[in-house]
């Protein structure tokens, strides 16, 4: 068993800590903010992910995980230190690498013996050399770094974590790879990938991820936007796609455009990167811009529906959040379509089962309702932008029943097409073509 120290109380440390310690290890999830401590210290968890909030009290009622401000204390007190803390947009589109230099400089002051520093949060390429010599700089303890980026999807993150399709360990020594390999021990035994590679590589290897991941979901999008010109059937064309070994399923799901805290941050943090090193990324950088314009391209097709404007129209958004299955509203395509509406003199009444509370400090001023129904009752025009799955089962005489106007844009192609028209509702979806079930 090994005595961890995780720096950072967000989405990734939280996970990460509360399935370190469900590998049987002894982790303190520490943070420089009391509040957020003692609302850990209630049983109390600042955001919503599926399983997370009794994976972490399983894991505090055995002893094993607990939470302090004692940063200081913490780190003396461990064997391996993991940073997880964030690492924002800056304005220019590279990574905000504050809270990785102050987390650095606390660990230099309060080294104590051998350590192994380990990075999760997801930093550019080359900041772990960095780190690492600036904690030579300011110290004679001996340590070793490694680099163990996350994978972590926001809504399946415990079962990400606990059931991995790899492990990254960056590293140039074998004590740390050794060390990691204890805590990981769990996977190691159900043959779980264990990859081993340089710091550098193992950087590269999340932003590498993010970003083809973000450019399957463009190019889908872009191929939806032209199966609606050419009358052809974007979910046909991306079964067939991922049927093809080379290709995979995942991913390609024509929609709104990507958003989230991971996507959206770590695809512009690889273009600035690549600036600096004068490399050119035209995919990546297509990339964003073919996701600016599917957001746009959204806000003008409901625009359309609506007979063109949305002036003194009451509009029902349904689903908030990014994705489902998790209560973040960070770059969501809800954001650009709320902030369109009220530009041009529409009204709001929003829906999400979890993103109302995060969505409304964005915009306070719209109506919140606590049910679909109650959001689309005597609206104008109906939008969904999140395939949460209470969703999926919207009846289209029921719709038609509590709208004034029956026009729905579902983005998400959730909804029966074929039903949705024969009902006598004014419908479009994201390239897909008239179907039956």
């Amino acid at each position: 068993m090994k005595k961890i120290t995780i720096i950072g109380t967000g989405y990734v440390g939280l996970v990460s800590g509360a399935g370190i310690s469900d590998f049987g290890h002894q982790v303190t999830c520490v943070d420089i903010l009391k509040e957020k401590i003692s609302y850990l210290n209630q049983g109390k968890i600042p955001f919503y992910e599926p399983e997370l909030k009794d994976l972490i009290k399983r894991n505090v009622q055995s002893g094993r995980l607990s939470f302090s401000n004692e940063i200081g204390r913490m780190i003396k007190n461990s064997e391996i230190i993991f940073i997880a803390v964030g690492t924002p947009e800056a304005e220019d589109g590279s990574a905000d690498l504050t809270a990785i230099y102050s987390v650095a400089d606390t660990i230099a002051n309060n080294l104590n013996g051998y350590k192994v520093i380990c990075m999760k949060s997801t930093v550019p390429i080359g900041t772990g050399q960095k780190i690492a010599e600036l904690i030579r700089f300011k110290t004679d303890q001996t340590f070793d770094y490694c680099s163990n980026p996350e994978f972590l999807r926001e809504g399946s993150a415990v079962r990400d974590f606990l059931r991995p399709d790899r492990v990254v360990l960056g590293t140039s020594s074998n004590k740390a790879i050794e060390m990691m390999k204890d805590i990981y021990r769990p996977l190691y035994i159900n043959e779980t990938p264990m990859l081993y590679t340089t710091i550098e590589s193992a950087e590269m290897i999340k932003y590498a991820s993010n970003s083809f991941l973000a450019l399957k979901i463009s190019y889908i999008n872009e191929i939806a936007n032209l199966c609606e010109a050419v009358n052809a059937d974007v979910h046909t064309i991306a079964r067939a796609m991922g049927i093809d070994g080379r290709i995979s399923p995942k991913f390609l799901h024509a929609g709104p455009g990507f958003g989230g805290s991971c996507f959206p941050k770590d695809i512009k943090a690889l273009v600035s990167l690549a600036k600096m090193k004068n490399i050119p990324m035209r995919t990546i950088e297509g990339a964003i811009k073919a996701n600016e314009f599917q957001k746009k391209r959204m806000i003008d097709k409901f625009r359309f529906l609506l007979g063109g404007n949305f002036i003194g129209k009451h509009i029902a958004i349904l689903g908030l959040t990014f994705k489902p299955e998790t209560d973040d509203v960070r770059e969501s395509p809800a954001i650009t379509m709320t902030e369109a509406i009220l530009k041009e003199g529409g009204k709001v009444s929003a829906y999400d089962p979890e993103g109302s509370s995060n969505f409304s400090k964005l915009f306070p001023d719209i109506t919140y309702e606590k049910s679909w129904e109650k959001a689309v009752s005597k609206s104008d025009g109906m939008v969904i932008l999140t395939e949460w799955n209470e969703f999926r089962g919207l009846e289209a005489d029921k719709i038609k029943k509590l709208m004034n106007a029956p026009v729905v844009l579902d983005t998400r192609n959730i909804l029966n097409m074929h039903e949705f028209q024969n009902a006598g509702i004014i419908f479009d979806n994201v390239g897909r073509l008239p179907h039956k079930n």
